[in-house]
């Protein structure tokens, strides 16, 4: 019998083991993916002209420079370009925030006709590739008309307003995944409470605006942080309704064509050093909100419909 045990102990020792170099094996493997390209660009960043047509340079450049991020923050106008970024993100974000979670209250809490479908419809949207709807969108905001009841047609085109009414109205193509983080949020919440407040002769407004909406922080910090990194690195709705804003993502894009146009020594391999420069000044700031908020993202993660709650 001992025996038995002791074989049982060890295949149960060597299954424990070996599942867990095979996860640190898959980790590595997947963090690997993740974090190269950023170790590439991070390590070219600061490689000189020399160093690039050096084929014994890999990774440790022989002569660093920080030449790179001079031309590339003056180039991409910097300073400029992360202020309206930062001011579009918020607007954009805090719209969204807004919107699904009044429309994900609504389908969760509230029983009517058709609910299941609107619910359906915006889950619907998150596989629907943004090039099937976006010029029947452009011509919609070229000939904007308010559904026929404005008396003349306003161009909204090259300006905010796109992405400023499809972020109040809830039509913006993510916002499908918002309504749902907040739907899955608010319906997991016990009835108890709102009971409790309608007995008290609370309304729906003010059960939602003083019961519901501070016990959904958590939902909310998440749909805030995903809206806000994705209208901070979206481009192609930016440039599609907004080419002539000023944000980083849009600079970025000009870069190369800055660069060979004012710089008649660079050329195209030189400037993929000033490229990937602007891609690691594009992501800093995320890094940076990421570290100070990592705690807040991932118990706000842990809370929401994400996780089946």
């Amino acid at each position: 019998m001992g025996v038995m045990e002791h074989r049982l102990h060890w295949k149960r020792s060597l299954f424990r083991y070996g599942w867990s170099l095979a996860r640190a094996v898959i980790l590595i493997g997947v963090c690997y993916i993740v974090i190269f390209p950023v170790l590439s660009k991070l390590a070219s960043s600061f490689m000189s002209r020399s160093d690039l047509w050096d084929t014994t340079v890999a990774w440790i450049p022989r002569h660093p420079t920080l030449r790179n991020y001079e031309l590339a923050w003056n180039y991409m106008n910097y300073p400029t370009a992360f202020w309206n970024s930062v001011k579009l993100a918020v607007l954009v974000s805090a719209l969204q925030l807004a919107s699904s979670t009044l429309v994900g209250y609504g389908i969760a809490r509230f029983h009517f006709k058709g609910a299941k479908v609107l619910f359906t419809l915006a889950i619907i949207t998150l596989v629907v590739p943004p090039e099937l709807f976006i010029i029947p969108l452009y011509l919609n905001f070229r000939y904007f008309d308010f559904l026929g009841l404005l008396p003349v047609q306003l161009n909204f085109i090259n300006t905010v307003w796109p992405a400023v009414i499809t972020a109040a109205t809830c039509t913006g193509p993510r916002n499908g995944l918002f309504i749902y983080i907040m739907r899955q949020y608010f319906k997991g919440m016990p009835r108890d409470l709102e009971e409790a407040a309608y007995v008290d002769g609370a309304g729906a407004f003010r059960t939602f605006s003083k019961i519901m909406l501070p016990a959904a922080v958590p939902a909310m910090v998440t749909v805030f942080l995903f809206a806000f990194v994705w209208q901070w690195n979206d481009y192609y709705m930016t440039q599609m309704f907004y080419s002539s804003a000023t944000t980083l993502p849009m600079m970025l894009d000009k870069l190369p064509n800055s660069v060979l146009g004012m710089r008649w020594e660079a050329s195209l391999p030189e400037t993929s050093l000033l490229n990937n420069t602007g891609s690691l000044l594009l992501i800093a700031p995320l890094v940076i909100l990421y570290v100070f908020l990592q705690r807040f993202f991932v118990e706000s993660v842990q809370r929401t419909g994400i996780t089946g709650q």
